[in-house]
């Protein structure tokens, strides 16, 4: 027996071999919140939030709950540091107070002004200064651009640019600056300060944008504007400079307000001279700014493709080939005599959510696997996720049963758990995990839903996990939302993470994986697990118990492998979960399951850190890429999909970047040996934390304590160093002996 590392509040590491203890409680809390759809404040407030990333912030994952995240901040003073990981924010939004272009010279403003009575000419002149991109001039293959512009990844092209443009950061104050907008990010670039500010935003981060005050009402400094409100907790605000137009003093301006526009210009040309430009009472800038970023920011709505289709960089690995489902399988031990694989569904027909290839148990034929297809919900059968190397217990997973309110029965189905039970010569029992609250599953039957009678299945259990459901995790994360950002009330720390409610989905996720995971290797026992479509909590579960019994899935390449098994290919909704490319921020089918999961797996990561073989900043880099859209790992709803999309030869791979980097992944804390260990995290509340490397990390007073690994990789470098020097001081030494010897020898005779 071991213990995991850190505080001492760890779970316990089991040897295969050995004998197993520790099971987590399986009771479910948190409130049945209402459904609510993603946050924001109004935008009509002129103190609204933005965002400020310290991309050298790192958590010692030792902070106990008790402790407010920023009581460890020493000052304001730095907005950032250098990044640990080069690879991190190579092609993500960041900010920074520095850049390689400081100390050029300011961008100058804008000019708008004209003598020309055509409106229409005004309104070209006004593109042509605020709108359009400016010159770009190809020297050897590479464009330059101006100062004040972003250097562009490949596949990337500027599509707008407002200058005089102030970022409303609730950190440190007001920045005046330029304001581009990509087809891929929106940068801006402040040169008040030395070195310059900076900040980047992927698109696809984006939730929604609104304007703020107008024209004709706003009055105050910076209430003209546009505020952006972000999938990764944190809003930005982007105030623009307001035409003024000068009214005649005896013109009653109530009533000038209330006639149209264009009978305003006539007006004021006739009595007071006014050219076209000077009464131009529309900020252009905003309308250009709003109209980009609205329509490269939802791409899907505008009939556009994703940037991840223009994206065109090289990496020397391919990440499409990391993942093939035959070989997975066979790393398990399949096919064998209790297991068969399966290409029943190549064309998606009986399920066009699961992937092509299934394994299921040799007992059952193809026409088994049909008749059952129709008594689970969306066709979503029981499938092997993972096989036990030593007494054969499974995991396997699906859909809810189609009993109803009339309690419908189907042999097939009861023959096929059957089956599943059968192909475990160890135990005569199987454990069906459903994950919903026991209430909601009665519910479902009110839908044709509901679950298994266990006087139907014969030699089964059912345990309901009391996780509930994504519209519940949805608005736990907006109140989380509004607990981290953009500030933190220290004296209310505590009772207001509670009352989101996160900390306890997460415990209730995590016990409900160890309780699968206990039956398995503790038991011995076959497990099968679905809530009620079986793509969203049922892939937690089976992922996070495989993550526990598998040392293989806590390496690098393999953490991608199940990342593409038990979400990717078995059908989570990533596109209408996360909402990529669309603007319907209110939609019912967001919900952040991905990040619980990936959440989950930062807290076994503390609890253990000689387990893993890479660091969170692997997770953090998953969580970026899940919104940036700039992969085409993440895009999409199923394997379908994505094969009709042509996703693997039009995009790369999100583990294309991962593989090509490695080194900026790899946890200096691995001890291989562990691999062949099963962890068993605890899962009670006082040895949960809220991860605030991730919810807070956009406010800069977190600067915490370096992590441990961090500088133990440092350590590591420079003892490799001081070997490296010693090598070489033995070789001129052995080399200035060599040269002495014969010296000698000849002076003797």
């Amino acid at each position: 027996m071991f213990s995991g590392g850190g505080t001492g509040n760890q779970g316990k590491i089991k040897g295969k071999a050995g004998s197993s203890s520790s099971s987590g409680s399986s009771s479910g809390s948190g409130s049945d919140s209402s459904e609510s759809a993603a946050s924001g404040s109004s935008s009509g407030s002129n103190s609204i939030s933005s965002h400020t990333h310290d991309s050298g912030d790192s958590s010692s994952g030792t902070t106990p709950l008790g402790t407010p995240p920023h009581v460890q901040m020493a000052s304001h003073e730095s907005l950032n540091s250098e990044s640990k990981s080069s690879s991190l924010n190579s092609k993500l939004g960041h900010e920074s107070a520095g850049s390689p272009s400081a100390g050029s010279p300011s961008p100058p403003k804008s000019a708008c002004s004209s003598s020309s009575t055509s409106t229409d000419h005004h309104h070209h002149q006004l593109s042509h200064v605020l709108s359009a991109t400016s010159k770009m001039t190809v020297r050897e293959g590479s464009r330059t651009l101006r100062p004040d512009e972003p250097p562009l990844f490949p596949g990337e092209h500027l599509e707008g640019t407002a200058r005089e443009v102030t970022y409303l950061c609730p950190y440190t104050g007001p920045k005046k600056g330029t304001l581009s907008v990509t087809n891929y990010r929106l940068y801006f670039r402040s040169p008040e300060t030395d070195p310059p500010y900076e900040l980047e935003v992927p698109l696809g981060v984006v939730s929604r944008i609104e304007k703020v005050g107008g024209a004709n009402t706003s009055r105050g400094e910076n209430s003209y504007g546009i505020e952006i409100f972000c999938k990764d907790i944190r809003n930005l605000r982007f105030a623009h400079k307001q035409t003024e137009v000068q009214i005649p003093l005896h013109l009653d301006r109530e009533l000038y307000f209330s006639i149209p526009v264009f009978r305003r210009f006539r007006i004021l040309h006739n009595i007071a001279g006014y050219g076209t430009s000077q009464m131009n009472e529309e900020n252009h800038s905003r309308r250009m700014v709003t109209e980009k970023l609205l329509q490269h920011a939802f791409p899907a709505s505008h009939k556009l493709p994703f940037f991840a289709f223009e994206y065109c960089e090289q990496y020397p690995e391919n990440g499409w080939t990391l993942y093939e489902p035959i070989a997975e399988l066979k790393r398990q031990g399949l096919p064998n005599e209790s297991w068969r694989i399966t290409k029943i569904n190549e064309q998606y027909e009986i399920c066009e959510t699961y992937p092509a290839v299934w394994a299921v148990p040799a007992a059952a034929s193809d026409n088994d696997l049909r008749s059952v297809a129709t008594f689970r919900s969306r066709g979503r059968i029981p499938v092997l996720s993972w096989i036990h190397p030593e007494s054969q217990a499974t995991i396997t997973r699906c859909a809810q049963p189609l009993v109803g309110v009339g309690g419908k029965r189907s042999r097939d189905d009861e023959a096929y758990i059957q089956h599943i039970m059968d192909a475990n010569a160890q135990s005569h029992k199987i454990f069906i995990m459903d994950a919903r609250p026991n209430v909601n599953a009665v519910a479902n039957k009110a839908k044709g839903g509901g679950y298994e009678n266990e006087d139907a299945y014969q030699n089964a259990e059912v345990q309901f996990l009391d996780i509930h459901n994504i519209h519940v995790m949805r608005e736990s994360l907006r109140k989380l939302q509004e607990v981290c950002y953009p500030h933190i009330d220290n004296a209310h720390w505590l009772s207001n993470l509670e009352a989101t409610h996160w900390l306890d989905h997460i415990r209730c996720v995590l016990s409900g994986s160890l309780r699968i995971a206990d039956k398995v290797e503790s038991h011995k026992t076959s497990v099968v697990v679905h809530c009620s479509d079986g793509w969203d909590r049922t892939a937690q579960l089976t992922a996070l118990a495989m993550l526990m019994l598998d040392g293989y899935y806590r390496t690098i390449q393999g953490f991608a492998v199940l990342i593409e098994k038990e979400w990717l290919s078995y059908g989570h909704k990533f596109a209408q979960r996360i909402g990529h490319g669309d603007d319907r921020h209110q939609d019912a089918d967001r919900s952040p399951v991905f990040l619980q999961f990936v959440d989950c797996v930062w807290q076994i990561m503390r609890q253990f850190p000689h387990a893993f073989q890479f660091t969170e900043d692997l997770l953090l880099t998953l969580l970026d890429h899940l919104y940036s859209c700039l992969f085409g790992t993440f895009l999409y709803n199923s394997e379908r999909e994505r094969m009709e999309k042509e996703v693997k030869t039009k995009t790369i791979s999100l583990w294309s970047l991962v593989l090509s980097n490695m080194s900026d992944y790899e946890n200096p804390l691995y001890n291989p040996a562990t691999r062949h260990h099963i962890l068993f995290p605890l899962t009670s509340m006082r040895h949960l934390r809220l991860w605030d490397k991730y919810y807070c990390r956009w406010n800069p007073s977190m600067r915490q304590q370096e992590p441990v690994h961090i500088r133990f990789k440092e350590l590591l470098h420079v003892n490799g160093q001081l070997e490296k020097r010693v090598d070489e001081l033995r070789k001129e030494l052995a080399a200035r002996q060599t040269h002495e010897s014969p010296r000698v020898t000849s002076a003797m005779v």
